[in-house]
């Protein structure tokens, strides 16, 4: 039920869109398909499309709040822009290309009004293609690469995805949403963390769950036919990302010992790649970019690690005890062989 015009919404649905008119209708039916003692509000941030997905948008759903960009600004950007502009307690951050089952706003909800303390919540995630579970949410090896949780019964994770992220007003505003400077990828990897260093955990409920286009809008990033396929984007996107979430939350302690050994990986990496086949050019444009990338965006990361520090709850060991000692590349690595890139 949607009663926005009566009061503030319950919960404010943030959609970012791009070029997402083949996906848009599927993802907006499931939303409004949503029963429950609760309003909601739904939020389309489009990212300067070139197809018709507003005229879709427009015509099918005129109930959206739609925040019309003339400049493609990023999935970091647009997040910010909706929660900005959402009236909500909670946020739902929702890809284009994900749909949610029936019950999952209804139990997001109550998980949330039952717990004391605001926790960001989310739900297993269903690949669209083939009906199959890809996660319950995420635990990390000390270099932030992600390991799918498979544990059923709603437990506490490191991190859930940002595809459909649930995250209530008070944490959104105490992490101060997503450094607009990560474009996209990793970027529910650093508001997971972040909220853990300031006493906020992340839970995925056992159900109901959500069906998502993995890899849809920016390609790869997932196993297909025992082979992990990406693109050199992502990858990039992905390995700067995830470096600069360990300098702006791992302890110095931590970063001390870990940086030498996270560069050696990283160079290790890069050179097996080169190796393999996947090309000098392509190499270069992954891991020659992780360090001018981050050394570019140094006042921001140092200025964001001191706000996160001036609030932190939790103390460096107990945050890095979440952490799995084995690299799960090397995992990875041995049951999948080397990535395709694209």
């Amino acid at each position: 039920m949607n009663e926005t015009n009566i009061r503030a919404p319950d919960i404010s649905i943030c959609i970012a869109n791009y070029n997402g008119e083949s996906m848009l209708r599927a993802c907006l039916q499931s939303v409004y398909a949503q029963h429950g003692s609760f309003t909601f509000e739904t939020l389309l941030h489009d990212d300067a499309s070139s197809d018709a997905s507003l005229a879709l948008v427009r015509s099918e759903f005129p109930d959206v709040r739609v925040i019309e960009s003339h400049n493609n600004v990023g999935f970091c950007i647009s997040n910010n822009r909706m929660a900005a502009a959402a009236r909500g307690r909670y946020l739902l951050l929702l890809n284009n290309d994900a749909t949610l089952r029936p019950g999952s706003l209804f139990a997001l909800l109550r998980e949330a009004q039952n717990i004391a303390h605001p926790v960001v919540l989310g739900l297993p995630q269903y690949t669209l293609h083939d009906g199959g579970l890809m996660d319950r949410g995420y635990e990390f090896d000390l270099f932030m690469n992600p390991i799918p949780v498979f544990t059923t019964g709603t437990h506490e994770v490191a991190t859930t995805t940002g595809a459909c992220l649930w995250v209530p007003r008070a944490v959104w505003e105490a992490v101060g949403g997503f450094p607009p400077w990560f474009e996209s990828i990793a970027e529910d990897i650093y508001l997971c963390q972040a909220a853990r260093l300031l006493g906020y955990p992340t839970c995925v409920l056992d159900a109901p769950g959500f069906d998502h286009w993995i890899g849809k809008n920016l390609g790869g990033g997932k196993v297909v036919d025992d082979k992990l396929k990406t693109t050199t984007r992502r990858r990039a996107l992905s390995e700067r990302n995830k470096t600069a979430v360990m300098l702006l939350c791992h302890p110095i302690w931590a970063l001390l010992v870990l940086l030498p050994i996270h560069a050696l990986l990283l160079s290790v990496e890069a050179a097996f790649l080169w190796l393999t086949g996947v090309g000098r050019g392509k190499v270069r444009r992954i891991y020659g970019a992780i360090l001018p990338g981050l050394w570019q965006q140094r006042g921001e990361i140092i200025a964001l690690r001191r706000k996160l520090r001036a609030r932190q709850a939790v103390s460096g060991w107990r945050y890095m005890r979440r952490f799995k000692l084995l690299p799960h590349k090397l995992r990875m690595l041995l049951r999948h062989g080397a990535p395709e890139l694209r």
